[in-house]
């Protein structure tokens, strides 16, 4: 409120920005609201907060609001894209990807774990298998062959792929949880409509697609009914 009253030196506005903006106090809001009621033309409030509703009405009513959401995956891997041929590294599609979805919708994060990548891989290539090595990710392969040999009722086939999961230095809870997302995927493809939803490259929606006409809806509830009761049980088990 202080600071307000002077005009600006150098340039045509002051900007604050108050970051997590509901963590005021009532008091704070009410002195606060006789400078967003009349301000002077120089100044501009930004009010970031991720708790719109803890902010009293009388000071909503004078905001223009901007609602802010996540990245879309397509879309921070089309950025990747471009950057990539900017820069004159060749990518494969499904490492941009994977990027992508580790960067859970923030593009900072993408560049970086994309510069991280480059860095580390030869040749100025970015791989599908340099990409799960660094990240320490596994690899779609695994899920799509453990459900074939669920419908094969091999067992064998499945003990042994996940003995070298853990070898690997996997996280077995991880696997699970993978699995699952695995079987939900499958389930999605079931409909061509909600293909769409499926956040990974062309190719692997090829596979997912492929796999899902082999299994039966009833076959992909079960198993994820049958994960998610080991999701919740895994950590308190004793024989993991």
């Amino acid at each position: 409120i202080d600071q307000v009253r002077y005009p600006p030196q150098q340039g045509n506005y002051k900007v604050y920005i108050i970051d997590e903006v509901h963590m005021l106090s009532t008091q704070a809001f009410n002195a606060f609201l006789k400078t967003l009621e009349e301000p002077p033309s120089y100044a501009i409030f930004i009010l970031a907060t991720t708790e719109k509703h803890k902010v009293i009405p009388t000071i909503l009513s004078r905001c223009q609001i901007y609602d802010f959401n996540r990245i879309e995956i397509s879309d921070i891997t089309t950025q990747l894209q471009k950057i990539a041929a900017n820069e004159g590294i060749e990518a494969e599609e499904e490492a941009l990807h994977l990027i992508s979805q580790k960067a859970d919708g923030a593009l900072r994060d993408a560049l970086s774990i994309f510069d991280l990548i480059v860095t580390f891989s030869s040749g100025n290539k970015i791989t599908y298998q340099d990409t799960i090595k660094n990240l320490h990710i596994l690899d779609y392969d695994y899920y799509f062959k453990v459900v074939d040999f669920f419908l094969e009722e091999n067992l064998s086939g499945v003990l042994l792929i996940f003995d070298e999961i853990i070898r690997s230095g996997f996280d077995g809870h991880n696997f699970i949880n993978g699995l699952s997302e695995h079987l939900r995927n499958l389930m999605v493809c079931k409909d061509k409509e909600t293909i769409s939803l499926l956040q990974v490259a062309q190719s692997i929606k090829t596979k997912y697609s492929d796999q899902s006409s082999k299994t039966s809806l009833s076959f992909l509830l079960s198993g994820l009914n049958i994960l998610s009761q080991c999701d919740i049980q895994y950590k308190a088990s004793k024989n993991q």
